[in-house]
């Protein structure tokens, strides 16, 4: 797989990343600590070298597993985790959000040790706290840069006036917030900032929670855990609506002998050489699926034909339920 350069740090890794998040937090179905494993180490064989994870997926069990995974090549990899939020350690237990200069080092300290590593690749903060001035997180995260603990800062759904002084502080390497053909406000609100700063983009969703997979219709009924429930985007009102989106990716997929996912994928790496999207999954045919999609070239007229499908699109439902909308931060 090709690579390519997040931000102006030299963090190379492989075009497209795993998200490993859904393995065992937020998806209701959880995988088998050994089928995690394999996974994984399935994605490294067939090339990606970008992974990514957070204390609060679990909370910690993904980066347990994730540091148990790519232990036996653990210098060829990039690992990027999270920090940012009040977990109760004993418990397991969330209780808000939380940058303070001090539990952002209790964090890193912890998630080294479930990374089974001496250093993150890239730290992100989660995200933005309003408690804490983003130059005191910067800061921090600039002086565990320095002590060797993290070699490359990053924010998640941060607004374009967060990251620059962010990058003020530290130089942020990747800026992480969803980003597909159904979420597309990072093109104005942040691509700008980016562009300029020499920051890479790092999509999360990039499959739209999976609808643009083409798999979920409006009768898909969710395991009552999953945290699509209670996205109004997936009511099963919107979800109907919005198959519009799949129904032209699925035509085009139809005439480049692809799949919708392939073609959803395909269509953001077209868009920028500084995105790495990061798809996740629990099932190894869809992993390749997803890895297929490097594959897949679309020419000018192809991209033209997707835009002027989309633009007559509307979109139903936000993309997150309210509780999660509020902790997005906004200029």
């Amino acid at each position: 797989m090709k690579k390519r350069k997040l931000g102006n740090n030299d963090l190379e890794v492989s075009g497209l990343g795993l998200g490993c998040m859904g393995m065992n937090f937020g998806y209701g179905h959880v995988l088998e600590k050994e089928s995690a494993i394999k996974l994984i180490r399935h994605a490294f064989n067939s090339g990606i070298t970008f992974f990514d994870t957070a204390e609060i997926y679990g909370p910690f069990t993904n980066e347990e597993v994730v540091g148990e995974a790519l232990a036996p090549f653990r210098q060829e990899v990039v690992i990027a985790t999270k920090f940012g939020f009040d977990i109760d350690f004993k418990n397991r237990e969330v209780h808000g959000l939380n940058s303070r200069p001090e539990h952002i080092r209790k964090a890193v300290e912890a998630s080294l040790v479930r990374l089974k590593t001496d250093v993150i690749d890239l730290l992100y903060q989660h995200r933005v706290d309003p408690e804490v001035p983003i130059e005191d997180v910067a800061g921090t995260v600039k002086e565990l840069i320095t002590e060797g603990k993290v070699r490359n800062f990053g924010l998640s759904e941060a607004s374009a006036g967060t990251i620059r002084k962010a990058h003020g502080v530290q130089p942020v390497s990747a800026v992480q917030s969803e980003y597909s053909l159904w979420w597309r406000e990072p093109e104005t609100k942040i691509f700008p900032t980016l562009e300029e700063l020499g920051i890479g983009f790092v999509p999360f969703g990039p499959l739209g929670k999976g609808f643009l997979t083409g798999k979920i219709s409006n009768d898909t009924e969710f395991d009552p855990t999953d945290f699509r429930n209670t996205v109004p985007r997936f009511s099963a009102e919107n979800r109907k609506a919005n198959q519009a989106l799949v129904n032209v990716l699925q035509e085009l997929a139809d005439q480049l002998g692809a799949t919708p996912a392939q073609i959803a994928l395909a269509w953001i790496l077209a868009q920028k050489e500084w995105i790495v999207p990061i798809p996740g999954t629990t099932k190894p045919h869809r992993l390749e699926e997803n890895i297929g999609a490097s594959e897949v070239k679309l020419t000018a007229d192809d991209l033209q034909k997707i835009e002027e499908a989309v633009s007559k699109i509307h979109i139903q439902g936000h993309r997150y339920g309210e509780g999660s909308e509020k902790m997005v931060d906004k200029d």
